[in-house]
């Protein structure tokens, strides 16, 4: 897959480990969260670790984020997946991440991610994306960016600055 990251297309140095897979005793794994649950009482700390979010599944009892909030700090990457690219829970998924828990690590958008949504994306945190979208990844390699300047919703990053644009909602505090 493409990696899309800051203003261009990186290497990815992460792997999915396999359900079959044993936990190598190196290199960097994304881990599902079932996979997670099962072993996180005997992980080390000492190696870099990711986590793969499924919409629907944070929302089984006991998957849920309040539930695995103590663990965030552990992750060096979270990837919050997209099948569709009309599901906005992974939208929802950043900004909890990036607000309520101060998730600091890279926060990667993957799956099903379209040109025009990759700025809404990052004003919600994402700060990679794993793009499948082959109209996506032509765009982006031949340099176009999507640029945006109005918006109507408060966002993480730079603002233009509240009560000067009278269209916009208020900042939730």
């Amino acid at each position: 897959m493409a990696i899309f990251k800051g203003d261009g297309f990186v290497v990815d140095d992460w792997r999915f480990l396999t359900q079959a897979e044993e936990l190598p005793p190196d290199g960097k794994i994304i881990l599902t969260l079932p996979q997670w649950l099962a072993i996180r009482a005997w992980v080390l700390h000492d190696r870099p670790l990711g986590l793969l979010l499924e919409p629907g599944e944070v929302l089984k009892p006991g998957h849920d984020l309040q539930a695995i909030a103590p663990d965030f700090s552990r992750f060096a990457l979270i990837v919050v997946a997209f099948p569709k690219f009309t599901d906005g829970r992974g939208y929802s998924l950043a900004r909890q991440l990036r607000g309520a828990y101060k998730y600091q690590g890279e926060l990667r958008a993957r799956g099903e991610i379209l040109f025009d949504q990759l700025q809404l994306l990052a004003r919600c945190g994402f700060d990679s994306f794993e793009i499948e979208d082959a109209v996506t990844i032509q765009l982006l390699e031949t340099g176009r960016r999507p640029r945006i300047k109005t918006f109507y919703q408060p966002a993480l990053g730079p603002e233009i600055p509240e009560r000067t644009r009278p269209w916009a909602r208020l900042a939730a505090n």
